[in-house]
This record gives C-alpha cells, sequence and structure tokens, in this order.
C-alpha cells in the first residue's frame, strides 16, 4: 500500500496531528512572498511602462519577441478553421452546455414595497469590458477561455478582451485561439502572467483597461490579481486545483483513485484527499491510487502532489466525512456514496459538487456546462464559483410617494439629530409638512 512517505496525510480523521491539521486547513495561508515580491515588481513596471514592459517580459519569460502584442482577427478566425474536426465538435458541444447554463442563472430585475409608497428596485446592468485569462505553460487551457467569456456574453457584456501567454513564435495557443474565436471575443493579446494583469487592471497602449478580470493562472498570475483588486474587480483569490472524494463501501475504489490522479496531474501542489468511511474503504483506495499513479502520464507530477498535499483519510460515517469537507471548503467534492442527493443536503463550502461515480469532475471541467473557475484554498466558505453574477453589478434604485414622504420625515430627522447631521435632518423634515 501507499506509505506515509508517498501520501502526505493518511489514517483517522480524529488521529491527524495539529500540525497536518494545519496544513489541511490553512493551505491559502503557504503564500511565497517572493512571489508576491516579483509579481508586485511585473506590476508596478507594466503600470509605469506600458508595452514596452510587456514586450521586455515576452522576451524574458516567453522567448517571444512581439512586433505586436495584438492578435489579428483573421489568425484567430483561422485557428477555428483549422481545428480538427474532434476537437472542434468539442469545443463547440463545451461551449453550447456553457451557454445554456449561464443564460438561465442570469439575475433578473426586481422590485419590492418596503412600506406603502416606499419602492425599492435592483437592476443588474452588464459591466462594459471583461478581460479573461487563460493560462499557457505546461498546457494551454481553451476550456477556460470559453468557462470565461461565454458567461460574460450570456450577461450582455459589451467587449470581451483575452489574454494568454505566447510561445516562441509569439502566438497563443492555436487551441486557445480557437476557442476565442468560438466564443466570440472581441480582442485577443499575446501576454501572459502577472503582466497580463496588471495591463488589463490599469490598461496600456495596446491593452485596454477592464472593468472585472476572471480565469485562473498560475501563482504569479493569482498573486497579481490580489496586487491590483483595489484597481479593478477580480473574480476570486485562486490557487492550485483541489479535490476531495467521499467515499462509502459502495464506491468502485479505482474511481476514487483515477479522479485523485486527474486532479494532482495538474500541479506538483494540487491537493487530493480521499476521505473514506471505514477501514476497508479507505485501504481499497490506497490500492487502487497506487495502481492509478503507476500508470500516470504525468506520474511525476502525481507522486509529487500526493506526497506534498495528497491523503487518504478514514472516518466513521459520512456525516462525520461531511462535516470534514465542510470544514475544508474544497474547490471540487466528489460524492462516491449510496446516496449522494442526501449527503449533498448537509454540503455547505464547496465550489462545486458531483453527486455520484458518473459524475467526473473532468465532466465538469469541460463539458457540462457548470463554471470551472473556482474558489480554492478554503475560499469555499465564501466565495462561489464563476457565474453571470460575476458580470453585472447592480443598479439600486428608490421612489417614494409623496404621502410616504411626509410619513418618514420625522423619523428620519430624529436618526439624522441623533448622529449630529442637522442638514439631514433638516432635508428630511421639509417633507413634513408638504
Amino acid at each position: 500500500m501507499i506509505g506515509a512517505e508517498t501520501l502526505r496525510f493518511s489514517g483517522a480523521v480524529e488521529d491527524l496531528s495539529g500540525a497536518d491539521r494545519g496544513a489541511l486547513f490553512s493551505r491559502a495561508a503557504n503564500e511565497d512572498a517572493s512571489i508576491v515580491q516579483r509579481a508586485a515588481a511585473i506590476v508596478e513596471d507594466v503600470r509605469a511602462r506600458g508595452d514596452a514592459a510587456l514586450r521586455e517580459l515576452a522576451r524574458a519569460l516567453d522567448g517571444a519577441s512581439l512586433d505586436a502584442l495584438e492578435v489579428p482577427r483573421a489568425t484567430v478566425r483561422r485557428a477555428l478553421d483549422s481545428a480538427s474536426p474532434a476537437l472542434r465538435r468539442a469545443l463547440e458541444r463545451s461551449a453550447r452546455n456553457i451557454a445554456t447554463v449561464h443564460r438561465a442563472f442570469m439575475p433578473t430585475a426586481m422590485e419590492v414595497e418596503s412600506e406603502p409608497g416606499v419602492v425599492i428596485g435592483r437592476r443588474p446592468d452588464p459591466l462594459q469590458r471583461v478581460g479573461v485569462y487563460a493560462p499557457g505553460g505546461r498546457a494551454a487551457y481553451p476550456s477556460s477561455v470559453l468557462m470565461g467569456a461565454i458567461p460574460a456574453r450570456a450577461a450582455g457584456v459589451a467587449e470581451v478582451i483575452l489574454c494568454s501567454p505566447p510561445a516562441p513564435d509569439g502566438m497563443p495557443s492555436r487551441a486557445v485561439l480557437a476557442a476565442a474565436a468560438l466564443a466570440e471575443v472581441d480582442r485577443v493579446f499575446a501576454i501572459g502572467g502577472a503582466g497580463a494583469i496588471a495591463a488589463m487592471a490599469y490598461g496600456t497602449e495596446s491593452v485596454p483597461r477592464v472593468d472585472r478580470i476572471v480565469g485562473p493562472g498560475n501563482a504569479y498570475v493569482a498573486a497579481a490579481k490580489l496586487l491590483v483588486v483595489r484597481q479593478v474587480a477580480i473574480d476570486s483569490p485562486a490557487g492550485p486545483s483541489e479535490l476531495i472524494v467521499i467515499a462509502d463501501e459502495s464506491a468502485d475504489a479505482s474511481v476514487v483513485a483515477t479522479e485523485m490522479v486527474a486532479q494532482a496531474e495538474h500541479d506538483p501542489l494540487a491537493c487530493v484527499i480521499a476521505v473514506a468511511v471505514g477501514e476497508a474503504a479507505a485501504s481499497r483506495i490506497e490500492r487502487a491510487l497506487v495502481d492509478a499513479t503507476v500508470r500516470a502520464d504525468r506520474a511525476e507530477i502525481v507522486r509529487e502532489a500526493l506526497a506534498g498535499q495528497g491523503g487518504v483519510l478514514r472516518v466513521s460515517c459520512v456525516s462525520e466525512a461531511i462535516a470534514f469537507s465542510n470544514r475544508y471548503a474544497p474547490e471540487h467534492l466528489l460524492l462516491c456514496v449510496s446516496d449522494a442527493e442526501a449527503a449533498l443536503r448537509s454540503v455547505r463550502n464547496a465550489g462545486t459538487v458531483f453527486l455520484g461515480e458518473r459524475a467526473s469532475v473532468a465532466f465538469g471541467d469541460y463539458m457540462t456546462g457548470a463554471n470551472h473557475v473556482l474558489p480554492t484554498g478554503g475560499l469555499a466558505r465564501s466565495y462561489s464559483g464563476l457565474s453571470p453574477l460575476d458580470f453585472v453589478r447592480w443598479t439600486t434604485y428608490q421612489r417614494v410617494s409623496g404621502v410616504a414622504a411626509a410619513s418618514l420625515a420625522n423619523d428620519v430627522g430624529t436618526f439624522a439629530d441623533a448622529e449630529s447631521l442637522p442638514g439631514h435632518a433638516a432635508a428630511a423634515r421639509q417633507w413634513s409638512a408638504r
């Protein structure tokens, strides 16, 4: 079986040491100060020097010499036209499902009368311009383009721009460009990392300033997003991929192990935990995880993630497992239990929940139509996954009749007197005799 040298966490949840509990539940605090400092330097450089800084970053970090930062529209379109039939079919199916789900999730305007003659309304207004970031580096992520751009379009955003790192030839991944064409992105820029975040936050000679930045990225991207949050809205702070699988005796251990490996292959810092009900289920999962890791194409990354943040933990019942998960607040939660619907009712803190073994996390990553831009590091306690709500701002308005104004005047004046604001009191009381 997998030993202590291969899995960071093992054994019964109740027997975890204080250090292990701290590592499990405080993972968002493990921030590398050097990354933050480097990201801050890049952000300030791009803010000060604009396009010139972005070109230097492309040469230094991506090995690309850029004549222009913006990718021509014709190039973006050709990427879609030249995509393989299989890739285009998959992209189109994903895009269709994302659009269907996110249009249905759109918020609606409403009015309420708090008392006779006093009407309060709330109206969702789409943002003017949104920036989507799609990572490069270890792999290209056309799915992230669709997950960011299509919900923005569903919400009615007027302009969507995309930033993605260039390859040495000066262009982002062809698959990313194909997704951008399919999602009807307005403008694409071959820039990546913290520099791209700064460009979208502050604007440069070529890159327009946006109202919100969304999309996943590496540690430098995550740090840069937090550095510019006073200038532009972001989706949520993000870190490495996370998965908790809750598995009882009915679970297929090979399915659990395969799901864990799938998330572990993202990144050596990925967090993958199985919470098994009973010792027999835990042992089966550990054995299956050995086999799945050996077979994995990205086995080295998987082993590093399991040794650093992976675990198979044991509990006595499903309710204990859900209590653990609610405290952990994972990005992804897979319920491999005999009654997943009943278990779902007790789930409070998770980026997205998958009900049953057939609901593979990979399906949600690419094709179901749900969004894969999700909170990590325990922030599912207070943040939600990306949705149309991220692409609107609410305009609140108030309507007051003459009778209601006279009724409100004296009580509001009393409040204002108590707060030593005579101007407020006078503004209210002028309506008492009208």
